[in-house]
């Protein structure tokens, strides 16, 4: 199982001295959180795309490229690839030099973002969401596994002979991730072509991310991949932790109240009852995530939020270490007692090119 954190970007006010960090200092401070990641021995970095204030990663393979060349080991994602207001061919071209770059080590999740007037920034209709997300991703996995395609669609200009440069290094597409919150369609979609579902579920209570992961599970098995329990899920979820729980829910309140995604809502005591944030000692954040798997079954990437809502850079490296060396490794070992061995890993560029090898 992959252990990991995603990053949204936001540049937001500490509300206990009121200072803003400038953008150099957020982009600055996110490649200093993913390095961070890889020396406490996590698995996955992965950053948001947003094209607005107050977020800064508008650029998500200009900063993994500049991460891969600073990382050895770690895995290098999105947190949302929009595949609606992008072209696939600028997707395709981007990811394919990132994973030479990387020696393999990215993938993506591909989504529609949670801001609306970004579809005309980039001259489309958000009412053709879930339509630009279908034919995008579809001509997307095309040009990674055709050397030359011939293709006519609504959304954009027709193809004719085209070859998408660079190839995808020896011939293995970079993984991708579906990414949503709330729509089946896209649970649907990656059922269809066996790829990865992920559920980013910080808002939501466990209820709906079961129907929405048991959906993809039992479409994924419709669709002849294999097993329900064999699908790929990934799941996001939000930490803060202090060795004493009443410490941490002190430090972290202000925080939580000011947050641009979720404060001046319900309190910190409701929103933590009713979804996966947790906030408290480590070991209350190891028996939280570990009871996620009684929610969604056996599952292969874990993601957690731990730069959100002005926290401090010095606060989320010290939130690194305590997951890097206090939960983590629990975890690895609690959800390895029990897995069935017919549940599969989390794909990497190793793992789907020996797959092709063998397939050939």
């Amino acid at each position: 199982m992959q252990f990991g954190i995603f990053s949204v970007g936001d540049v937001t006010p500490d509300p206990t001295n009121s200072r803003t960090p400038s953008e150099h200092e957020r982009i600055k401070a996110m490649v200093t959180i993913a390095l961070k990641a890889e020396e406490v021995g996590l698995d996955v970095f992965a950053t948001g795309e947003h094209h607005n204030p107050p977020f800064v990663p508008s650029s998500p393979t200009t900063m993994l490229g500049y991460i891969a060349a600073r990382t050895e080991k770690l895995i290098l994602s999105t947190a949302t690839t929009l595949i609606t207001t992008n072209d696939p061919v600028k997707i395709a071209e981007d990811y394919a030099t990132l994973q030479h770059l990387a020696g393999g080590r990215v993938d993506l999740m591909t989504g529609r973002g949670n801001t609306g007037p970004v579809y005309p920034w980039f001259g489309q209709d958000i009412r053709q969401g879930i339509n630009l997300a279908k034919e995008n991703y579809a001509l997307l996995r095309r040009l990674w596994r055709e050397d030359v395609v011939d293709w006519e669609g609504t959304f954009r200009t027709p193809l004719q002979g085209f070859t998408s440069t660079p190839r995808p290094l020896d011939g293995v597409p970079p993984f991708v991730w579906h990414g949503s919150i709330r729509s089946p369609e896209i649970a649907e979609q990656a059922a269809f072509y066996g790829d990865g579902f992920f559920h980013n579920n910080i808002f939501w209570p466990a209820d709906h991310t079961r129907r929405m992961v048991q959906l993809y599970r039992r479409r994924y098995a419709h669709h002849g991949h294999g097993t329900p329990e064999q699908a790929i899920v990934g799941l996001g979820g939000q930490v803060f932790m202090r060795k004493n729980s009443q410490d941490a829910v002190r430090e972290f309140r202000p925080y939580f109240d000011n947050a641009p995604v979720y404060g001046h809502g319900p309190s910190l005591e409701d929103f933590t009852e009713q979804t996966p944030l947790t906030v408290g000692s480590p070991q209350q954040v190891i028996e939280r995530t570990l009871s996620f798997r009684e929610t969604v079954g056996d599952y292969q990437r874990q993601l957690f939020l731990m730069d959100h809502a002005g926290l401090p850079l010095k606060t989320v490296l010290e939130q690194l270490d305590i997951l890097g060396e206090e939960v983590v490794p629990v975890l690895r070992k609690e959800f390895a007692i029990g897995r069935p061995a017919d549940v599969p890993d989390a794909p990497t560029h190793e793992s789907l090119r020996t797959a092709l090898e063998v397939a050939a």
